[in-house]
């Protein structure tokens, strides 16, 4: 078995592994298709097996392949860090950032990105929205650096994690709801307007619902959505309403005509935090990541910033 394997060739193995197409794959490594599929197949000659299942079209790995792909993971992201851990030596950091957050987290997510930034001006950042459970498959699979997330039951197994802050719920509706002149506004009562409301594949969703049923509630949401903007979007064109977060709002804001009431609390506030493996050597972007989370205290900017916008 050879042992000069390059690692070219591997991330063109990750590549196809994401794209489960070749010539997504391709383009994704600004290769031509030929050009990968050889690599692929001197990847399978040099170490005497067979990786993909091959058809008229990409088939999936064998169990073999399979195996590769989990190294060809760990030992890229190994590259990455020695190379990373060689621009911190030089006091600079050009990496990318990469983040997962769960559609609730991330209108409070430049809080996290903004600092960052600043402490590390060469780097850059790309946030894609994630549900919890994709943030932990791709945190094992080496395919972010960092999610943001609930931190309860469900927080990834093999990740240590810092608390940023603690969901507190809002009615969003129309200023002239006779709802908007009590505080707080019980969720029995809130079930009885129009609520534009997250799928139910969302944590956020499945707490909302316990809060819900906490009061004995039932509701029937005329809008679900996969994203807050799409909620917002919903809000704006109409004369419907949500249960926001109060870390949407620093960002979001309140629309206009519209106004925010506390809602019961049920409970403890749901936490939200960043999660990154918990490995060493640390990832140093993890870990950098990590440090500006535990320098913020977002909590505290984040109820200041909702008492600035709730009436007196």
């Amino acid at each position: 078995m050879a042992s000069d394997v390059m690692l070219q060739h591997l991330d063109y193995l990750l590549a196809l592994a994401s794209e489960r197409h070749f010539g997504r794959a391709a383009a994704r490594c600004h290769v031509s298709q030929p050009t990968l599929s050889v690599a692929i197949r001197r990847l399978e000659r040099d170490l005497g097996i067979t990786i993909v299942q091959r058809g008229q079209r990409f088939e999936g790995f064998t169990e073999e392949g399979r195996r590769v792909v989990t190294w060809a993971q760990r030992i890229v992201a190994e590259r990455d860090e020695m190379l990373a851990d060689i621009e911190r030596m030089q006091g600079r950091l050009t990496a990318t950032a990469r983040i997962g957050a769960i559609p609730t987290a991330v209108p409070a997510s430049p809080f996290v990105t903004d600092e960052f930034l600043r402490r590390n001006p060469a780097a850059s950042v790309r946030i894609e929205a994630l549900s919890s459970r994709e943030i932990a498959r791709r945190l094992a699979d080496f395919e972010i650096d960092g999610g943001l997330t609930y931190l309860d039951e469900e927080t990834p197994p093999g990740t240590r994690s810092v608390e940023l802050y603690r969901e507190q719920y809002v009615l969003v509706a129309p200023g002239d709801d006779p709802l908007m002149g009590e505080s707080p506004v019980s969720w029995s009562d809130a079930a009885g307007r129009p609520l534009c409301m997250l799928t139910t594949a969302m944590r956020n969703r499945r707490i909302l619902d316990a809060n819900m049923a906490a009061e004995g509630a039932q509701y029937r949401p005329v809008v679900e959505a996969d994203s807050v903007d799409a909620l917002y979007a919903h809000l704006i064109s109409s004369k419907r309403a949500t249960i926001a977060s109060t870390a949407w709002l620093p960002q979001l804001g309140i629309p206009e005509g519209f106004a925010a009431r506390p809602m019961v609390q049920h409970g403890p506030s749901p936490a939200i935090g960043l999660v990154v493996l918990d490995r060493a050597p640390a990832s140093i972007v993890a870990a950098a990541l990590a440090e500006v989370a535990e320098g913020i205290d977002l909590s505290t900017r984040i109820d200041r910033m909702w008492a600035d916008m709730r009436p007196s």
